[in-house]
């Protein structure tokens, strides 16, 4: 018998049975590198031609590719890759998606089932593979026998998807993808694994509903976790409470809100502000030491906090009250409880606002001639555009703070503060919003780390612009070597391309800014092309970078 796109259901593999589940759970994009490991999977993602296969030119690309996807989209991204190096390859976007709760689906590939883990020398063959996956996944899981692939499959795909979420590898022995099986007539009938989430005590909550009832001036702190808690955050600003995010929980509500502090959440401003207050709720952070300066930063007396993960308390700040449960959930009862219960001073609103304001002025006044740059941007990129930076002293500065952010989903940059993730993500994420623009801020030092994948750019025409900030080395390093290494700058100049060129090799239109006046002109018409545009920023002469070390701008105060 022939199937409809005319393979004989004889041929049917464990490839096919992969294929199909993907396809019957929505996914509609793959990243990957093709390899004599995964080809039974890749083939029959091939033949059907249901999903739409981007092939990477390297598996650490791929994964960060997977992983914008998943967080442009708020859904699964899904990646392919050889076995041994292949697998080791990604091991560094598996981390970041790690740090940044992306639910990542990765394939690998593994040496036949009778040559395992007898460290015979077969084709890619390493040392305990699967140990090595598990110790950067979330999970990691093998296909033993053909008849557990579904079960294994909803096993990886549900791990991946509840909170907190994390990239799941799932190993299937090449002889095991090559078995040849009927047709599972489950596959009819799969759908997305539901998530059982859970409130939590309710008597824990009543305890928070009281402390809110008795408090007076409040902030809430909103994490990642909580980040999709739109809804929910503004019912708590309604009852008088003001907003502050970590860098990942930003856009929970639009950054344009009077009473959101945004990502400001560090400054000797509102630090200052923290201690007059006499309530801080932590919901779905971890309150994480690269943001509070190594758990110095000193935060308000009285604090609740809200996750999911038991593990979270007292994980970095001790707080006075840990209630387990799922943050969406936990703050919609909440705002239930004490909506119409409390009065809100307009004398407090309107403080908040003008410390906001005194905020985004003073750090403005510290970023020299790149003070307009957010502001430009912001009005460039399309509403429903995605904001994906590199790890770049223009991140580190502005990109992660004053770049106004109005919904989650925008917000995609390395959480593990890695340089060289920026092209690949913004890849997968203008995969996943097909039709919308993405803008990619990168440093010319991290862009030459998955420089391969540039072709990766063109060969899919997607709509991003890459914003190469070129200052002609590590800056961020210059910057530290500077301050506390004596001024001496080993190995942080570098030989870079002429962008241009490259521009032209990899058929992709480019353009150059040399004066900050320029940006706006040329960011609009980059937008307005079709395909990827490599937008070069020419720092020495649009003027010094704003210091990112001793001191950076937001150590500076009035």
């Amino acid at each position: 018998m022939l199937s409809q796109k005319g393979w004989t259901m004889k041929e049917y593999n464990v490839g096919d049975v992969v294929s199909e589940f993907l396809y019957q759970i929505g996914v509609k994009n793959v990243f990957g590198v093709v390899s004599v490991h995964n080809i039974p999977m890749l083939d029959a993602i091939g033949r059907r031609n249901y999903i739409q296969m981007i092939p990477a030119r390297g598996e650490m690309g791929a994964g960060h590719m997977a992983d914008g996807y998943a967080r442009a989209t708020n859904g699964l991204g899904v990646v392919f890759t050889s076995t041994g190096p292949g697998a080791a390859n990604i091991a560094g976007a598996l981390v970041e998606s790690r740090f940044a709760g992306s639910a990542v689906l990765h394939f690998t590939g593994q040496t036949a089932t009778e040559n395992l883990d007898k460290k015979q020398g077969t084709v890619h063959d390493v040392p305990d593979q699967l140990g090595m996956l598990k110790s950067i996944s979330k999970k990691a899981i093998r296909i033993s026998k053909p008849e557990d692939v579904i079960t294994k499959l909803m096993e990886a795909t549900s791990a991946a998807l509840t909170p907190p979420m994390g990239p799941v590898s799932v190993e299937i022995p090449i002889d095991i993808q090559r078995t040849i099986i009927e047709r599972p007539s489950e596959l009819d009938q799969i759908k997305l694994p539901s998530i059982n989430l859970q409130i939590g005590d309710i008597s824990s909550l009543d305890k928070i509903e009281d402390i809110v009832k008795k408090s007076k001036r409040k902030i809430l702190w909103v994490g990642n976790g909580a980040k999709f808690a739109k809804d929910e955050v503004e019912k708590f600003i309604d009852i008088g409470f003001a907003v502050v995010t970590s860098t990942l929980g930003r856009g929970v509500v639009p950054e344009s809100n009077k009473m959101s502090m945004g990502a400001f959440n560090a400054v000797p401003l509102i630090e200052d502000f923290y201690k007059t207050l006499d309530l801080m709720i932590v919901v779905g952070s971890r309150l994480r030491g690269h943001e509070t300066r190594d758990m110095s930063l000193k935060l308000p007396d009285n604090i609740i906090q809200i996750d999911i993960d038991p593990d979270a308390e007292n994980r970095t700040y001790k707080t006075n009250l840990f209630h387990c449960g799922d943050a969406k959930m936990v703050l919609g009862e909440l705002a239930n409880r004490l909506s119409n219960t409390i009065l809100v001073d307009d004398d407090w609103r309107n403080e908040v606002s003008e410390l906001k304001n005194k905020i985004l002025e003073s750090y403005k006044n510290n970023l020299g001639a790149y003070k307009d740059f957010p502001e430009i941007i912001r009005r460039v990129l399309p509403e429903n555009g995605r904001w994906v930076r590199d790890v770049t002293i223009s991140n580190s500065m502005w990109g992660n703070r004053s770049m106004q952010i109005n919904k989650p989903e925008q917000n995609i940059y390395p959480v593990g503060a890695a340089i060289g993730p920026g092209m690949a993500l913004a890849i997968g994420a203008s995969v996943g919003i097909n039709g919308e623009k993405t803008i990619a801020m990168c440093g010319d030092g991290g862009f030459m780390l998955n420089l391969p994948d540039l072709w990766t750019a063109a060969e899919t025409n997607c709509d991003v612009v890459f914003l190469v900030m070129n200052d002609l080395g590590y800056g961020v390093i210059k910057h530290i070597q500077e301050s506390m290494y004596g001024g001496r700058k080993f190995y942080a100049d570098l030989i870079g391309p002429n962008f241009e060129d490259l521009a032209k090799v990899a058929k992709m239109k480019y353009k150059r800014i040399d004066n900050a006046n320029e940006l706006e002109k040329t960011l609009d018409e980059a937008i307005k092309f079709t395909g990827p545009v490599l937008v070069e920023v020419n720092v020495h002469a649009v003027g010094e970078m704003p210091r990112y070390f001793a001191p950076p701008p937001h150590a500076l105060k009035d």
